[in-house]
């Protein structure tokens, strides 16, 4: 299936990714973790909570082998890899391989994914490990959220979430995943991790830039809080559609990062803000 491991796409905290292909032909991704994992609670948790989903912004899951300490999940295989590659480079290239518009179609089509993980099948799954890595695009860069191995099924009644330490990627992480004085962890806690990803998408940076020159730029929501207009401008120029769309994942992603997670919007409100009118959309509160 995968050519003795020869083809491989990537590697992460929880294994490597190899490209193989089906008999048919159907090429895959076959996932192998790690196996210092203690009792595989990675490997139950993505079998668990993916083979319950389906949906067009969720990956889908082909099949398992579980042999001895060796553990492996099969996948669609998706072309254009992850969106880490396509939104951590220069501006201008970002905007000729993808474009604003499309841009925003992924930022639409993950916060319909989540949508649905946290309401719309059998039992609700809260990610907790949203980030650019862990979203896949297919060959018409339609959006597609994978990596399960950190993930949390709930109870269709249950609403607060009992964590035992911190879970996800620093940068991501909502507050109170680390600490419980910023109230309890929920679905609100993929919402702020989505915020974090949309505010990167926007940017083509990281959010935290210890690099820069400009100590006002180190903390990248914090820039844009206070450069809203000005920022809008520098990155679209004189296109107006352009300028809307990107006010709006602005605006949108400022909301998701606010730290209390009741002041959070949840992932259906987020799709309503994205597809609504930007004119109904107002600055929330600095995050």
């Amino acid at each position: 299936m995968t050519k003795s491991f020869t083809d491989k796409l990537g590697k992460g905290g929880y294994g490597t990714v190899y490209k193989g292909s089906l008999p048919n032909g159907h090429p895959v991704a076959v996932k192998m973790l790690t196996e210092s994992k203690g009792n595989g609670e990675e490997f139950i948790n993505e079998v668990a909570s993916i083979s319950r989903t389906s949906h067009v912004n969720i990956v889908r899951l082909l099949g398992f082998c579980l042999d001895g300490s060796k553990r492996a999940l099969i996948y669609d295989f998706m072309p254009n890899g992850s969106l880490e590659k396509f939104i951590f480079t220069d501006r201008s290239q970002i905007e000729s391989t993808l474009g604003w518009n499309k841009l925003f179609e992924i930022v639409v089509g993950v916060a319909r994914g989540l949508e649905y993980l946290h309401r719309g099948c059998n039992t609700r799954i809260v990610h907790f490990d949203i980030k650019p890595h862990n979203i896949l695009l297919d060959q018409d860069f339609c959006p597609k959220i994978s990596d399960f191995g950190l993930a949390k099924l709930c109870t269709s009644k249950e609403s607060i979430i009992s964590l035992i330490g911190a879970r996800g990627t620093i940068g991501y992480i909502a507050p109170e995943v680390f600490s419980r004085n910023f109230g309890v962890v929920s679905s609100k806690s993929d919402v702020y991790s989505y915020g974090m990803m949309v505010l990167e998408m926007v940017g083509g940076r990281k959010n935290l830039d210890v690099t820069t020159t400009s100590s006002s730029e180190t903390y990248f929501p914090h820039y844009l809080y206070k450069n809203i207009n000005q920022y809008c401008v520098e990155a679209c120029g004189d296109n107006g559609e352009a300028i809307e769309i990107v006010r709006k994942m602005i605006l949108v992603a400022l909301w998701c990062i606010q730290t209390m997670p009741d002041d959070r919007p949840s992932m259906s409100r987020v799709v309503n803000m994205l597809e609504g009118d930007i004119s109904d959309l107002q600055l929330p509160p600095k995050p």
